[in-house]
């Protein structure tokens, strides 16, 4: 299949290019700039923000598929008005672009922010694990830009109908495979510190995801998505919870009101759940942080389970207000 793969150059996008490439795709990863581990002759160059250079790449490249993973990925790194003005025109003009081009499938990332945690007014799950039909309430322009893409990929949905197969996912928090290695994550912390300190972990739900487990899904979804799923929006994320305490332990500690909820989290279970893939993609997460963490000592999770976590709940307050 001929699969164009947008932001193919940032965290998430490599991994997703190289391992598409290894499947025998013919892959093209639009970005500014090229990402010195993609394969050989991968990359074009193209600024996604310009519309007339989509346009002119999508319809040069014609595509048999479109994964769309271009965006600005850090919340509060620009003005919220830039970046959801930013992502949002972007996820419009490469969708339309890449159906005027001939793509018959285009897979859009969305992110889990869009449910709204971590805002200064406080909130509480009304139930947990959260699944996609969990009501949203983005808060910032992040997020609400990701909300938007969603919005976006129905609204061709309903306009092409069982013409193109359209569909979006939610990324838990990507951890590229360097990082398992002690490389730092995009908040500049290490895997190791995450995991000894539950409040750098916390302010995403413990959520996580390799990301070779999504160029995974992205396979399963274009090899397996079919007219009758197109619409669909999916998480993707690892079954277990990036903690070593259970979560009916550690989310109480760090987001007040989920006593309840979360009491039947008691093993290694994530506040999210990802059945909605394996049931209609039969696509699962392989890889844990208990089977791919190096670097760290072999019993992190008994020699940290013991610690005491109420000194960190003043640093978790003061990060999400």
């Amino acid at each position: 299949m001929r699969i164009v793969v947008t932001g193919g150059s940032g965290r998430l996008g490599v991994s997703v290019v190289t391992f598409l490439h290894a499947q025998g795709h013919d892959v093209v990863s639009f970005d500014r700039a090229p990402h010195p581990t993609l394969p050989p002759g991968t990359h074009r160059t193209v600024d996604l923000a310009d519309p007339g250079q989509t346009w002119s790449a999508m319809s040069a490249a014609r595509p048999e598929a479109v994964v769309h993973l271009a965006a600005i990925a850090t919340p509060f790194s620009l003005p919220d008005h830039i970046i959801y003005e930013t992502n949002s025109r972007i996820a419009y003009t490469v969708t339309e672009a890449a159906i005027a081009a001939g793509a018959r499938k285009v897979l859009s990332a969305s992110s889990p922010t869009v449910l709204g945690y971590g805002t200064p007014r406080g909130w509480v799950p009304q139930y947990l694990p959260l699944d996609e039909k969990h009501p949203t309430a983005p808060w910032n322009g992040y997020a609400l830009s990701k909300q938007n893409i969603e919005t976006i990929m129905q609204m061709f949905h309903h306009k092409n109908g069982d013409t193109v197969t359209l569909g979006a996912f939610r990324p838990c928090y990507v951890i590229s495979p360097p990082e398992w290695a002690g490389a730092p994550t995009q908040q500049g912390h290490t895997l190791y510190e995450r995991l000894q300190n539950p409040a750098l972990s916390a302010v995403a739900l413990f959520n996580y995801v390799d990301a070779r487990d999504v160029g995974t899904f992205v396979e399963a979804w274009l090899q397996q998505a079919s007219p009758a799923l197109s619409g669909e929006t999916f998480f993707v994320g690892a079954s277990d919870a990036l903690a070593t305490r259970p979560l009916a332990d550690l989310m109480p500690l760090y987001w007040p009101g989920t006593e309840a909820t979360a009491a039947h989290l008691t093993g290694r279970e994530s506040a999210f759940d990802c059945s909605k893939a394996e049931r209609l993609l039969g696509w699962s997460a392989e890889r844990s942080w208990r089977t791919e963490l190096t670097g760290a000592p072999a019993d992190l999770a008994s020699h940290l389970a013991a610690q005491p976590t109420s000194h960190l709940e003043p640093s978790f307050a003061a990060r999400v207000g």
